[in-house]
């Protein structure tokens, strides 16, 4: 008996089941390469290494004593270490090829993250380093340590214990750049942390003019003297201010260092006004002092508001006696501001870059014996050149910057003297000229076109001195003592003025007075 063929609906599946692959339609050349594509990315991830995810919270840390915020009491003088410091300004190549050790404190002036790795920028007075942190057992260095680096809010005090290297690339934006050193970071400790939050960013208070206006480059904001005045504290520590507070500190060291050597004797000021000073160097004088002079705060009840005034400043003053002439007055005068301008040349040449870089100045010309001119000189130069002073009249603002240019122009100095002023715009004890008693033996000396000295031969006679006091309204016995002392016989005598913060500012080309005072004083600021 034969077998019954299979029911026909059965067939019919066998035949399809068969015949499927064979009716299914042939891929793409787009498919096959995108299945392609998909395969090589399949095989390139199996390839890689599996990368270390950083540490979660709380891991134990072989290295944490490396690293962290130091705590108060650790800062309250517990003990004296001994530890060596190196500043940042010392480190150069030749630490780098010794891999010398170092420890340094400085301002985090900035840290950037990459990866496993962090940089910071330690900024200690004018001078900044670059310090790597790059986790590994090796270095001595843990992903936490970086972490922490990377924590760090910008001009937190931070201490950086490492050593000096190489760096495997030239780096940007550090002095030492310029050295060709960084630090490769063993510990890291915050001293004290800054508020994440910054009045402003130092980057943006130390820009030079031409990257605010370069053509197609970033815009950056503006910080404003009020902001900058508002935050003095936080300000200065951009480096101009550091180069010009540097350069206030040696013009004034070397002034009083030029009056020592001169032998004039130190007075000691006792809390009174700025004309009542000046008196009493001259009852000192009459004293037999023979020469006095003091560099001390000076304060001015000033209500002029303008680029060069301020109402408590830094004052130089000159009394001496005079044989013959009040140009012996204006020899000091020379030898003084002839010997500031050559040792600031001198030892001073980084600061004056580094204020040039952000506010551009062209270099102090003066000559090696100073230029004296007359008032009649300088007035007759103002008239040929167009301006009129008005007659017996002392020189504004705006005709000493003339004066200054015309003189620069035909003498090739900025430094002058301009002499035997009208006695009408002078003070009361101002001694006359023999030859015309409209005229005085009185002197102002310019920089860059702006007065910084006034200086005179004083009247040293009672019965003169008297009577000029009379004819300015001045009551004599409101200054009783001093009338009194010339009758006791009293030297030929004169003196000069001067205030140092504007002989900086004009030094360094600045346009602001307060610019050049660590915490300046006007009649519209007394904070902070």
């Amino acid at each position: 008996m034969s077998a019954e063929p299979p029911p026909a609906s059965a067939a019919a599946e066998e035949l399809t089941a068969d015949l499927a692959p064979a009716t299914q339609p042939t891929p793409s050349k787009k498919q096959l390469k995108k299945s392609a594509r998909k395969a090589e990315r399949a095989a390139q991830r199996q390839q890689q290494p599996i990368q270390q995810q950083p540490p979660p919270p709380g891991a134990e840390d072989p290295f944490a004593a490396n690293y962290g915020d130091v705590p108060v009491e650790d800062t309250q003088s517990k003990a004296v270490t001994g530890l060596s410091w190196t500043e940042v300004r010392d480190l150069d190549a030749a630490a780098a090829a010794a891999a010398r050790s170092v420890l340094v404190r400085g301002f985090a002036q900035e840290i950037r993250s990459l990866g496993r790795m962090a940089f910071v920028v330690l900024r200690e007075g004018r001078s900044s380093v670059q310090c790597v942190l790059a986790a590994g057992a090796g270095a001595g260095v843990s992903a936490q340590m970086v972490a922490f680096a990377k924590s760090l809010t910008r001009e937190s005090v931070v201490d950086v214990e490492g050593v000096v290297s190489f760096p495997k690339e030239l780096l940007v934006g550090t002095t030492q750049q310029a050295r060709i050193v960084e630090i490769q970071v063993r510990k890291i400790y915050c001293i004290s942390r800054a508020i994440p939050t910054l009045p402003f960013n130092l980057e943006d208070a130390a820009r030079s003019e031409a990257e605010f206006l370069k053509p197609g480059g970033q815009q950056f904001p503006r910080v404003g003297q009020d902001t900058r005045l508002n935050y003095r504290a936080f300000e200065i520590r951009t480096p101009t201010n550091q180069a010009v507070l540097r350069i206030s500190t040696q013009v004034q060291r070397k002034s009083e260092n030029f009056c020592g050597q001169k032998t004039l004797m130190r007075y000691i000021p006792q809390n009174f006004s700025v004309e009542q000073a000046k008196l009493h160097k001259q009852m000192a004088i009459v004293g037999g002092c023979r020469r006095v002079f003091e560099v001390g705060p000076v304060f001015r009840a000033e209500t002029s508001r303008t680029h060069r005034h301020l109402c408590e400043f830094t004052g130089l003053d000159v009394e001496m006696e005079i044989k013959e002439h009040y140009f012996e007055v204006c020899d000091v005068v020379d030898g003084l501001f002839v010997s500031i301008f050559k040792h600031l040349a001198e030892k001073c040449k980084e600061e004056l870059e580094t204020i040039n870089s952000q506010y551009p100045f062209e270099p102090l010309k003066y000559l090696e014996q100073t230029l004296r001119l007359t008032y009649e000189e300088g007035m007759q130069m103002l008239k040929e050149a167009g301006t009129e002073i008005e007659p017996m009249g002392d020189l504004n603002t705006e005709a000493e910057k003339k004066l200054g240019r015309l003189v620069k122009e035909k003498y090739g100095t900025d430094f002058f003297i301009l002499h035997r002023y009208p006695s009408a715009v002078r003070p009361f004890y101002t001694m006359p000229c023999y030859d015309n008693p409209a005229y005085s033996n009185s002197f102002d000396v310019f920089l860059r076109g702006e007065e910084i000295i006034s200086g005179a031969q004083r009247i040293h006679t009672p019965g003169m001195l008297a009577k000029r006091a009379e004819e300015r309204g001045i009551e004599a016995s409101t200054m009783s003592a001093y009338m009194e002392s010339f009758s006791f016989g009293a030297p030929l005598h004169g003196g000069f003025g001067a205030g140092l913060e504007r002989v900086v500012m004009l030094l360094c080309g600045l346009d602001s007075i307060r610019m050049v005072s660590m915490f300046p004083r006007d009649a519209h600021r007394l904070s902070p």
